[in-house]
């Protein structure tokens, strides 16, 4: 782990002395990409040794591996300008033009490498430097499990350094969080799980470590991998997911690159249904290319979290289950956002909505954010005609407050929220719903309220005292620097839909 760890602070020092790379997301796409390929390339030779049938997609002047080409895998192998036009004029033309119907398992992984390639770019200006990143990341061997579990750990950690990195904050949501609802909706062996917007793939990383416990034979390992599906729709977090999937023993990650709003809702019909449904949609953005224009005339707003929920009800079976994060912004509202949420509670059970502090997704946004666990209502309940308590899947709503560890004011970087904190709610939630008692962090709201309310859902603790919270002039200051970067992601969202 230590030699691990020596090799990537040592790439780190590396990228900041190159004059292309600027700032945090800039150097994780440079790194992204590198690291994709000898990945993918270790996994490659592996494939090819254990199958003679398998023919890697990767034309062999391009491959990673010292026996296949000398580009990279031979630390004595080319440098300087020849490097640097070869990756800029070279390789990145052919990965990006490669040809997804090279033989066999080979269709898919061609086409992941086209995708990544396609997206994503070279910033690094020195060929010298590239070189050098190139050999510390030989010391590196993705087939050895006990190299490739370790990178694991630290990949977690690159990822994380996306909240603070602008806008790329948005692809990356808290392990604690991922991991906890994971637990608490525990796939099952052979059901199909969807993140239809999954970033860098933290909650499909999370169901497939849930879901290989649960793997005891080649068929199930096999299946899994099927089974675990991503969408995703930018090139960086696409190519982080991938490479994530990778690292967590999936040959050919399924991750379809594309946005999951840019197709008529009606196109999804019973074969595209999924039993679970982790994820993290986008929020606080405007959506592109009048993709809302795919949904019901009822259901047509800019906004994108409604819209994602829209789909997410849609896509799950019957009978399925999901467990998502939203922004208290979803929660309440009229118009569109009410019709949104009466959908939502006439055909799903909407039975626990765990409310978060608004510093969990800190540096990137303060917002107030939700957990919502729901399920798929087996019999029809879309009949808006009726509005009697009679008509919906919901009955009750239970909620949880989940309150800051004693002596902490926010989460920040340095002291993020973790996944300890959620052992409280979980021993709370395995509880049998009678047996659920309301306390000064936990409540119930009967459907008959939920109605009255206008489908309302943002109800503070009634237990709660109002606290004057005093903030610190470092801490008002990072708010403030944080708001404003807000309004500004969202006016140049503004300026280019007036385009």
């Amino acid at each position: 782990m230590s030699n691990i760890s020596g090799a990537i602070a040592a790439i780190r020092t590396i990228m900041w002395q190159d004059t292309g790379l600027n700032g945090d997301a800039q150097r994780i796409e440079q790194l992204g990409w590198m690291l994709f390929l000898k990945i993918f390339s270790d996994k490659d030779l592996e494939m090819e040794l254990m199958d003679s049938k398998y023919k890697s997609p990767i034309p062999a002047e391009f491959h990673w591996v010292k026996e296949k080409g000398n580009w990279a895998g031979d630390d004595e192998g080319m440098t300087g300008d020849e490097l640097l036009e070869f990756v800029d004029r070279k390789l990145f033309p052919a990965l990006r033009n490669i040809n997804p119907a090279v033989g066999g398992a080979g269709n898919r992984r061609a086409l992941i490498v086209r995708e990544v390639f396609e997206g994503n770019n070279n910033y690094m200006k020195s060929g010298i430097n590239i070189r050098k990143v190139l050999n510390k990341l030989n010391e590196i061997d993705f087939n050895v499990a006990k190299d490739r579990h370790a990178f694991g750990e630290l990949y977690e950690n690159i990822l994380k350094e996306l909240q603070s990195a602008g806008k790329s904050g948005e692809f990356y949501t808290p392990r604690a969080v991922t991991q906890f609802i994971t637990d608490i909706i525990n796939p099952k062996e052979g059901e199909k799980v969807l993140d239809p917007a999954c970033g860098t793939g933290g909650f499909l990383t999370c169901a497939i470590e849930n879901l290989k416990k649960k793997a005891n034979s080649v068929e199930a390992r096999k299946a899994l991998q099927e089974n675990v599906v991503g969408w995703e729709y930018k090139p960086l977090p696409y190519l982080l997911a991938t490479t994530n999937l990778i690292l967590h023993d999936i040959e050919v990650p399924n991750i379809r690159f594309g946005d999951a709003l840019d197709q008529p809702l009606s196109n999804f019909t019973e074969k595209h249904r999924v039993d679970v449904i982790i994820a993290n949609p986008p929020f606080g953005g405007i959506v592109a290319n009048n993709n809302e224009n795919n949904f019901p005339q009822s259901y047509r707003t800019k906004e994108s979290a409604d819209l994602f929920l829209i789909l997410m009800i849609h896509l799950l079976k019957k009978g399925g289950r999901a467990g998502i994060v939203l922004p208290d912004g979803s929660l309440t509202g009229d118009g569109v956002k009410q019709r949104v949420r009466e959908k939502l509670l006439r055909e799903c059970n909407l039975h626990t909505i765990i409310r978060l502090p608004n510093s969990v997704f800190q540096p990137y946004a303060t917002v107030a954010t939700n957990i919502l666990f729901f399920e798929k209502n087996q019999g029809n309940h879309d009949n808006h005609k009726n509005h009697g308590s009679d008509n919906f899947a919901t009955k009750e709503v239970w909620y949880y407050e989940h309150r800051m560890p004693e002596g902490m004011k926010a989460y920040s970087k340095t002291k993020p929220i973790r996944v300890e904190e959620f052992e409280p709610i979980k021993k709370w939630l395995k509880n049998p719903d009678s047996y659920r008692d309301e306390s000064e962090v936990s409540w119930k709201v009967s459907i008959d309220t939920l109605i009255e309310r206008g489908y309302d859902l943002d109800i503070k603790n009634p237990t709660k005292q109002e606290e004057a919270h005093e903030y610190s002039s470092t801490e008002l200051m990072q708010m403030m620097d944080s708001s404003f970067k807000k309004s500004n992601q969202l006016l140049q969202q503004l300026k280019e839909a007036v385009k």
